[in-house]
């Protein structure tokens, strides 16, 4: 047979001997004689082909149509574990190590792209078509047993022949209870979403809400709107085009809180603390000055001490700590970190935890660029 591929800019492609043909039954293989239309099979001695590359008789010179494959439209720059805790859970892989399993994972993926970092950092920027991609992809390299730091995902926007920024568009539809449709409307209203068509599902009691929305205010929408309709929602996405960038998006993330020590958290240090926000972390969790350990109740963030100790003089005020009552933590999963991370934050991923910290893990360095950021925009 030839290989021929539409990408090809040379003469006609290589001729190959296919040595084995096989179709998956189940969970095993069934090796076949021969295979007709429709099937779906795996080929064994076409090394040659890629990804949307036809296989034929050596008598064809020109490839199939690959189709039309949607674009990447949200990019994560993955690069080594650099924090205090690193190795300790897992395999603190090299930058090197990391791009040769993302180069191996795009050879797979049709709408997987990856790229390294300029300026001979050992970081890769990975493209893919949205959170739940790139999510599948970070999963499979933590049960593998590696360790790496993550950014938070970036649109990728475009400019038209007149310089205009252009950003992804995405067809939003959901299905949700009459008594919540509301709330999701307001929702996605402040994630600069626009509603294009409402229907009632009168035999079900539900609304079917239609919207264009940036693929930007969509990240991290997937949590949220898990919470507003109790699990009982429907939401499908769809990638439509790009179009004229829509403006900054209304606040949707409070500040955090962040650990200026490295030790165990204590009991008494979250209970003196809990009034100021939510909790990402536990009594007993290992955390180290940089890393992010909750929400701050207010816009700014905080730093904070939680491996703080009581002083205790005598056995009854050590005791006391068992009477601290502490607020349930919200704990992160990777698709949770995914849509709350912000700018200058980094995720990190291990076998056994999922942390958010700051990119600059030194608080002086950080009050310091934010002063030196605030005098230049005056």
């Amino acid at each position: 047979v030839r290989v021929l591929s539409h990408e090809s800019q040379g003469p006609v492609g290589e001729e190959v001997r296919v040595t084995r043909i096989a179709k998956r039954s189940g969970m095993s293989k069934i090796q076949l004689d021969e295979a007709v239309a429709g099937d779906i099979v795996s080929v064994a001695g076409a090394g040659a082909a890629g990804i949307a590359d036809t296989i034929a008789s050596p008598e064809v010179t020109e490839p199939m149509d690959p189709g039309r494959v949607d674009p990447p439209t949200l990019a994560m720059v993955f690069g080594p574990n650099d924090s205090p805790l690193a190795g300790r859970a897992g395999k603190a892989l090299t930058g090197r190590a990391i791009g040769e399993r993302l180069q191996a994972e795009a050879e797979t993926s049709v709408s997987l792209k990856v790229k390294q970092v300029p300026g001979g950092t050992e970081r890769y920027e990975v493209q893919a078509r949205g959170e739940l991609q790139l999510g599948v992809l970070i999963e499979s390299m933590r049960r593998e047993g590696a360790e790496l730091a993550v950014s938070p995902p970036q649109v990728l926007l475009r400019r038209d022949e007149h310089g205009q920024v252009l950003e992804p568009l995405e067809e939003v539809m959901v299905e949700v209870a009459d008594e919540v449709a509301g709330t999701v409307l307001q929702a996605l209203s402040q994630r600069r979403a626009e509603m294009v068509d409402m229907a009632p599902l009168p035999d079900m009691g539900k609304q079917r809400l239609t919207f264009i929305a940036p693929s930007r205010g969509l990240i991290g929408f997937k949590s949220v709107f898990v919470h507003l309709t109790r699990g009982e929602g429907i939401m499908s996405r769809v990638f439509l085009r790009y179009a004229p960038h829509k403006g900054p998006l209304d606040g949707v993330r409070k500040g955090v809180m962040i650990s200026l020590a490295e030790g165990k958290v204590s009991t008494y240090a979250l209970g003196e603390l809990q009034s100021r926000g939510t909790f990402f972390v536990t009594p007993g969790a290992d955390v180290y000055g940089g890393m992010i350990i909750g929400e701050h109740s207010r816009e700014d963030d905080l730093d904070v001490n939680p491996v703080k100790e009581k002083k205790a003089s005598n056995v009854r005020t050590v005791a006391s700590d068992d009477k601290i009552s502490l607020g349930a933590p919200r704990l992160m999963t990777l698709e949770d970190a995914i849509g709350y991370v912000a700018e200058d934050e980094l995720i990190e991923v291990t076998p056994a935890a999922i942390r958010l910290r700051k990119e600059i893990l030194d608080a002086g360095v950080r009050r310091t660029r934010a002063k030196r950021a605030a005098q230049q925009n005056q």
